[in-house]
């Protein structure tokens, strides 16, 4: 049975980022629990948490019991004209949590940062264009791809049919000075006040555009540039929030307040696809025509995603979580800090419980990815990052293990 799924897979599906001619191999998962994927038979730890999803595990019987729950209510109800309790907890839990009061559910990542550019153009219109810096990743639908990076991102493709954004230099590397980097985001910002609505960027890290941390006074600046001309400020905590980069969200890191916040992914504890933008009344106010905004997806505060999301919030602030972020950082950074003084390694970053080793060349997914494998580890390297999201259930020596398989991964690719 296995091999005719993945002929089928092979012959028939498409796969994130692949050929369908030239497919990438692909590899099946027949059981998941706790930190763990079984894999073409074997057992090896997730530490990607399903693309930094899966922050509880997989089959957590917390959250399992809240889909159950939902399950024996109503599974899906439009959202147009209806409301239902599961949606009105989460709303109030991410009110609580963000100090943000008005909350629209999107069904995925990329769309909440399509509803947050939309909100910004119609809360400043006559402005149409957005201004971001280079090495952020905001998503693959259109107006999400055209504030990524215009030449190191993924989207190269689209350039001449996206909208022009303005791009500011990529923030500086933790411990690296700024100055330079905050004259330059002021004059630019200076230069285009009057045709941009907003200002969106990923708070403290930059996830898929190179894994990249840099200074929480950054945040600060951009607070600043916003207030100055105007502008929209858009943080897209969708990799970041609940608690990844060690802060609960990664604002926190400043005590800085956007305008319009992005959440995802682990927003239901990768259990289902749904996103949250929340906006300050100043924004709503401002949107035109006549204060309705423009948006409304047909799964848009699905139950059970909101069931779930709710579950999970519940759990992580049930626990000491930024104990459990400060323990794994504490693996990972003397766990990776022997890749740095090896050949073809360019550099070793952690922060919070992201660990990432940095090529000098792009990476052999292949080779890596069987290396990691071997070691009992599934690992997902993109471009010349071999990197670690592990969920937050990991043991130590699962961390330790995660880090072995980075190692190893690094050495072959």
């Amino acid at each position: 049975m296995m091999p005719d799924l993945l002929d089928w897979d092979r012959a028939h599906l498409w796969h994130p980022y692949t050929s369908l001619t030239t497919p990438a191999p692909t590899r099946l998962v027949t059981a998941a629990s706790g930190a763990r994927l079984e894999i073409d038979g074997r057992e090896a730890i997730d530490a990607m948490s399903s693309w930094w999803a899966t922050i509880h595990g997989y089959r957590h019987p917390v959250l399992d019991d809240a889909v159950r729950r939902q399950l024996a209510d109503f599974s899906h109800v439009m959202f147009g004209g209806l409301t239902h309790e599961p949606a009105v907890r989460l709303g109030q839990q991410l009110v609580e949590l963000t100090g943000l009061p008005h909350v629209f559910f999107a069904d995925s990542g990329s769309v909440s940062v399509e509803v947050a550019m939309k909100m910004a153009m119609q809360a400043r219109p006559g402005r149409r264009r957005f201004l971001t810096v280079r090495g952020g990743y905001h998503g693959d639908t259109f107006d999400a791809m055209s504030v990524c990076d215009p030449e190191g991102g993924m989207h190269t493709l689209w350039s001449g049919v996206l909208p022009d954004q303005v791009f500011g230099p990529r923030p500086p590397a933790v411990g690296e000075p700024i100055e330079e980097w905050v004259s330059a985001m002021r004059a630019l910002a200076a230069e285009h006040a009057s045709g941009i609505a907003g200002l969106i960027v990923e708070p403290l890290l930059q996830g898929a555009g190179g894994m990249h941390p840099y200074p929480a006074e950054c945040l600060t600046v951009f607070r600043e540039i916003a207030d100055e001309h105007d502008l929209v400020l858009v943080f897209d905590e969708i990799a970041t929030g609940f608690g990844r980069t060690g802060h609960l969200f990664a604002m926190d890191a400043a005590e800085v307040k956007p305008d319009i916040l992005c959440l995802g992914k682990a927003l239901t504890g990768g259990y289902m696809s749904l996103a949250a933008v929340l906006c300050t009344s100043e924004v709503a106010d401002r949107i035109e025509p006549g204060g309705v905004l423009m948006h409304g997806p047909t799964f848009m505060a699905n139950p059970l995603a909101c069931a779930v999301a709710s579950a999970s919030i519940d759990l992580l602030l049930s626990n000491d979580w930024q104990a459990t972020i400060t323990r794994i950082n504490e693996r990972l950074t003397p766990g990776l800090a022997a890749a740095a003084a090896r050949p073809g390694v360019l550099g070793v970053r952690t922060i919070g419980a992201v660990g990432v080793i940095q090529l000098d060349h792009a990476v052999d997914v292949a080779v890596a990815t069987d290396a990691a494998l071997a070691a009992g580890v599934w690992l997902r390297p993109f471009r010349d990052l071999i990197y670690t999201m592990p969920p937050y259930i990991c043991t130590d020596d699962e961390i330790d293990t995660i880090c072995a398989a980075m190692l190893a991964a690094a050495e072959v690719a």
